[in-house]
């Protein structure tokens, strides 16, 4: 696996957090940006939504784009709702052209119905073919 490092934006000042790269195949992460997030794992409070912006660059050419978001827990993804999984309307102007740099934003609401717990958030965003353009792991805590 690869560990790589990604930045959060809390109150103006980044800091660097791990995140393991979980099968980037038709793009490279370049940089993954959660905000409000300074220490890891995420202490994600209910009902708030938090801000995602994930640079990558792309490998392929794609019409499109889908994103799917999991809770990870001992090894089982459990899809996890956001208000907007097309990436063509998620900061991604389509169609993706192979060699170009993009930046997806979307945001992740943590529901108030969601138990407290830890788990790991599993964010993918798939091409028109279902390849991942990519796909980034982080451990976050559910809390009230």
């Amino acid at each position: 696996r690869c560990v790589s490092s990604a930045t959060f934006l809390p109150d103006q000042h980044s800091r660097p957090l791990r995140f393991v790269d979980c099968g980037s195949i038709d793009g490279s992460i370049q940089e993954v940006n959660v905000s409000p997030c300074p220490t890891q794992p995420c202490l994600l409070h209910k009902g708030i939504s938090y801000s995602i912006n994930v640079t990558f660059a792309s490998k392929i050419e794609s019409q499109g784009s889908k994103a799917r978001v999991y809770g990870e827990m001992l090894h089982v993804d459990i899809p996890f709702p956001i208000p907007e999984p097309d990436g063509c309307k998620s900061g991604i102007q389509c169609p993706i052209q192979k060699g170009r740099s993009y930046s997806y934003l979307n945001k992740l609401p943590v529901k108030s119905e969601y138990p407290n717990i830890k788990l790991i958030v599993k964010w993918e965003l798939v091409d028109d073919q279902d390849q991942m353009l990519f796909c980034w792991k982080i451990p976050v805590q559910i809390t009230s």
